[in-house]
């Protein structure tokens, strides 16, 4: 007798999960007799996570895998099949996936400046949404995305997948107990050098790609090979530099552990690119200040030069409390108590209740205790779509704005080389014109993100 694949996945994740003394929770659920059915939406870097994990999700399906560089679909359709996906659909145009109604979610892992704009979209046409971080290009276009879900009643889950993670979760519970008393200032390090991007001319746009698909609500501008497919990310019009990539995790994690649901009221930002000239415009070189109403602070650092760690960190959190301090990274956590800093609690990464954790079926992790995350939250979200609870949500479009937003904010004062005074009840700056023309854009029609939502 045959077993197909999502059988044998189910069957191999719960004797997984039982083996690892798992709640049933975290076991595959029976898929019924209809599968969640989801596109992937690019297929580049975050996009190839995306097809692994959800295709490992029992009781999904992928049916579609849209990219505009019909270039990636060869690859793209081999690694689908070493994933166990056989049949899969290609799509240039997003438009199209929305269109078909077979699909009930999608997960985007697009270039930053797409992000709220699909998502807002998806909602639009009835789909659940898996975005990656930042869940924005600006802060304006997070709040839409925002509006977006709550209007057409759908789950929107931001990528800021260490809430997934079981030692940051137990690390925030911690911090909220008082381990280390009350917290009142938070470090978040990006320390990742960066070689330099170099210098491209403008070029023909290459044959397959369909760069104004790819432009999207961004200004027109010609085609560089030093935008397609990672190096937008330092180019103001499609990325927001490092402190909106690698640093959107640690932001969140950062907000999260201190205890922040609103945004600050004031931001200061300074730094600069340093290094081989080149045509990257946003800086690899930058600190930022967040203070809310009550003094605390959340301090962003991002060094993209050859650097030493702090305190062990290179990418990760410090926190700081009036009875000691925790430090938090992808390893796991430790905390220092009192005057003497004495050791406290602390948890390594990829353990639950002194066991081994597990994130996904097994022959699945890739990366440890990360990638095993990485599937958690991903499998999370699909859990949130069948059950339409709140509760199951983790990384809900609103934190994940929030998160994006700091980014953003910590950008416009970098941007304009000056200290801000920010209303978190408007989402502006308070008679500041020229800061206030930075949290959003015009768009290019027809992709301009919806203003009346």
């Amino acid at each position: 007798m045959s077993v197909d694949r999502r059988t044998f996945l189910g069957a191999a994740w719960a004797a997984v999960a039982g083996r690892h003394g798992l709640s049933s929770a975290w076991a595959a659920q029976d898929p019924g007799p209809d599968p969640l059915t989801m596109a992937i939406v690019g297929i580049n870097g975050q996009g190839k996570s995306h097809l692994q994990c959800f295709a490992a999700v029992p009781g999904v399906r992928i049916k579609t895998i849209c990219d505009v560089d019909e270039r990636t679909w060869p690859e793209a359709a081999r690694f689908a099949e070493r994933c166990g996906v056989t049949k899969v659909g290609f799509e240039a145009d997003f438009r199209r996936v929305l269109d078909d109604r077979e699909i009930d979610a999608v997960s985007i892992a697009t270039p930053n400046h797409q992000h709220a704009l699909q998502a807002i979209w998806a909602c639009q046409a009835g789909k659940d949404v898996y975005v990656e971080k930042p869940v924005s290009h600006d802060v304006f276009e997070g709040r839409q995305a925002v509006k977006a879900a709550r209007r057409y009643g759908r789950v929107v889950v931001g990528g800021m997948q260490q809430r997934s993670y079981p030692h940051v979760v137990r690390a925030v519970e911690l911090l909220r107990s008082g381990v280390i008393g009350d917290v009142f200032l938070a470090r978040a390090l990006c320390f990742k050098p960066r070689a330099s991007i170099g210098r491209r001319p403008a070029a023909p746009v290459p044959a397959g790609l369909h760069f104004d698909l790819w432009l999207g609500p961004a200004p027109e501008r010609p085609f560089t090979e030093n935008l397609a497919h990672y190096n937008w990310h330092w180019f103001w019009d499609f990325g927001n530099g490092d402190i909106g990539n690698q640093g959107a995790h640690e932001m969140d994690t950062a907000r999260w552990g201190l205890g922040k649901t609103t945004l600050p009221t004031r931001v200061h930002s300074a730094g600069g690119y340093f290094g081989e000239p080149c045509d990257q415009e946003t800086p690899n070189t930058q600190t930022a200040t967040f203070e809310w109403p009550d003094g605390k602070l959340l301090q962003f650092e991002v060094r993209g030069l050859p650097t030493h760690d702090e305190h062990g960190i290179r990418i990760g959190n410090l926190f700081y409390g009036t009875q000691g301090w925790m430090h938090l990274d992808i390893d796991g956590f430790r905390t220092f108590l009192g005057r003497k800093e004495e050791p406290g609690p602390s948890m390594a990464a990829g353990v639950i209740g002194g066991r081994e954790s597990v994130g996904g079926p097994a022959g699945f992790v890739e990366d440890g205790a990360h990638e095993s995350s990485r599937y958690m939250h991903r499998e999370n979200f699909v859990k949130a779509v069948r059950s339409r609870r709140p509760e199951d949500v983790r990384g809900d479009i609103l934190e994940g704005h929030l998160s994006s937003a700091l980014c953003h904010l910590a950008n416009v004062s970098y941007r304009l080389d000056r200290s801000l005074v920010f209303d978190p009840a408007t989402e502006t700056f308070p008679g500041d014109a020229e800061a206030n023309a930075l949290l959003s854009r015009p768009g290019r029609p027809p992709f301009a993100v919806p203003r009346d939502l």
